[in-house]
């Protein structure tokens, strides 16, 4: 376990009595376990056959619902004992969960994939203002992949638009107003500190000096996934109806194709295009790698699985170029708008 997801047990285990009391098996309740197949079976019979007197489990006192040590509670009742040692848990049910996750993933049989992804979602939905960093550290997953499940939650009238991170402190969702404003004040002010520009500008110092490495890269001061969602977001403030569903899916790869095809053609008559080596690099890189989903899962299939992450992470770097490449695109054309309405 880091130091990080050890600081937030910390907090939610000073709610457990330090007293270790004996209790009946059949007054506890099993069924808020982490685990997402449940009891396993082996592991059980591998507890009793230790033959040692096994740590005090844990349990919420206010339902009896057993936190930590399920499986040993299974072992006692497969060695025809009648109670076992406990600790009581005097917090929240919803921080009771976080405190299983944690002790679970950090001691005896470990977590899988599928139990930690479940816990992430479940902690998701009654921690919403929690980071996706701070969640991370609970289950033992990246960020991305907690940020992922956060995307998928049905229930989206339960998201903050603050995140509460892994040293306390609330923090909008989206820095991009933030990060252009410490990128202002690193031009403008340069005598302040990280901490002062990181105040004035409601982000984190670590953010201020991500900005300020940026800029002296020479780069955009909010990261490409930021600006991309920020357009994004703005799509669909624009009032376009779009269908939803399977009908999308099916709607928006065929609407797709056509457009493609027919900008492609009206490229290659654009002798702008045609008579610069630019130009034509352009549309050769156009003309190479068309995206058809129908021709991509064709070839997913055939990638060897122990290549599945590397080709996955040279197809996102493409991809981000080319996103970048749109953006900056995109931008060209606003600006150009905006001239001519202004002029």
């Amino acid at each position: 376990m880091n130091r990080d997801a050890g600081s937030d047990v910390l907090k939610v285990a000073d709610e457990v009595d330090q007293e270790v009391v004996s209790l009946a098996i059949d007054s506890l309740r099993l069924d808020s376990s982490p685990r997402v197949v449940g009891v396993n079976s082996d592991h059980v019979q591998l507890l009793a056959d230790t033959g040692s007197v096994p740590p005090p489990i844990i349990v919420h006192r206010l339902t009896m619902r057993v936190i930590d040590g399920v499986h040993r509670v299974r072992a006692a009742q497969l060695l025809g004992l009648q109670e076992i040692a406990a600790r009581f848990y005097d917090g929240e049910e919803s921080d009771a969960f976080v405190l299983a996750v944690t002790l679970n993933a950090a001691h005896g049989l470990p977590l899988s994939l599928a139990d930690r992804t479940a816990a992430a979602a479940r902690i998701v939905s009654t921690h919403p203002h929690w980071s996706d960093r701070r969640i991370a550290t609970v289950t033992g997953l990246s960020g991305a992949t907690v940020g992922a499940v956060r995307g998928r939650a049905s229930d989206q009238n339960a998201q903050s638009n603050a995140r509460v991170g892994r040293d306390g402190r609330a923090r909008p969702v989206s820095t991009v107003e933030g990060r252009m404003r410490a990128s202002k004040l690193l031009t403008n002010r340069p005598e302040l500190s990280l901490r002062e520009i990181a105040k004035l500008a409601g982000v984190a110092p670590s953010t201020v000096r991500d900005v300020r490495q940026r800029l002296a890269q020479g780069e955009n001061p909010v990261p490409l996934r930021q600006r991309a969602a920020v357009a994004a977001e703005g799509r669909k403030g624009s009032g376009e109806q779009r269908p939803s569903g399977a009908l999308a899916s099916t709607v928006s790869r065929r609407d797709s194709a056509m457009d493609r095809a027919s900008a492609l053609q009206r490229l290659r008559n654009d002798p702008s295009l045609r008579f610069n080596e630019a130009g034509r690099a352009l549309l050769r890189w156009l003309d190479q790698h068309p995206m058809e989903q129908t021709g991509l899962g064709r070839i997913v299939d055939y990638v060897p699985a122990h290549w599945a992450g590397s080709v996955a992470e040279l197809i996102r770097g493409n991809a981000e170029a080319w996103t970048e490449f749109a953006l900056e695109l995109e931008q060209r054309a606003a600006a150009m708008d905006k001239e001519t309405r202004t002029g």
